[in-house]
């Protein structure tokens, strides 16, 4: 049950709208895919805190304690955008190059936000309120983790994801190693 809370949040945290228009996406590396996990991870937290407190009360891990987790990770999100930012347009490239030409025009901090706010608000609207107790679990058990070790923990679940058969997680691969 936690994999798939895992694997949920790892789709969530790097699925961008225009992700969702390209045939066959590019594969990400595993460095691409642990960048975009880190520069992610705080407003996938940020979004799973505002939709989960609500369902769970003020008493629940993630009321209590989700907002300084979600401060935590942004420690790394400076260190980790220039590769989340060349993944993110390695993937809009895929879909079109008109948008992959708007976006590179972007400021930096322009895109930041637009990612930031396209992250938060497709975990918070996505996320089913009945998984929240087991997501205040997992929280609660992979806070003692330094944000470096989730965010390598996600990129080795995907690039396990992407093995085999079916290599894909969506609309999302990582590059066999």
């Amino acid at each position: 049950m936690l994999h798939k809370t895992v694997i949920g949040a790892a789709a969530i945290l790097l699925t961008f709208p225009q992700v969702a228009l390209a045939a066959e996406p590019p594969c990400l590396t595993a460095q691409e895919a642990t960048a975009m996990a880190a520069y992610a991870m705080p407003s996938v937290i940020t979004g799973t805190t505002q939709r989960c407190s609500a369902s769970l009360g003020k008493e629940s891990w993630i009321a209590r304690n989700g907002d300084q987790m979600a401060q935590r990770y942004s420690a790394n999100k400076a260190g980790a955008w220039p590769g989340a930012k060349a993944a993110l347009l390695k993937l809009s490239g895929s879909s079109n190059d008109q948008m992959l030409s708007m976006m590179k025009a972007l400021p930096d901090n322009t895109l930041q936000e637009l990612a930031d706010t396209l992250v938060s608000g497709s975990v918070s609207e996505q996320i089913q309120t009945s998984r929240c107790g087991v997501i205040d679990r997992f929280m609660a058990l992979i806070s003692p983790l330094p944000p470096e070790n989730t965010t390598e923990l996600i990129a080795l679940t995907l690039g396990i994801l992407s093995q085999g058969e079916k290599p894909k997680l969506g609309k999302l691969a990582v590059c066999k190693a």
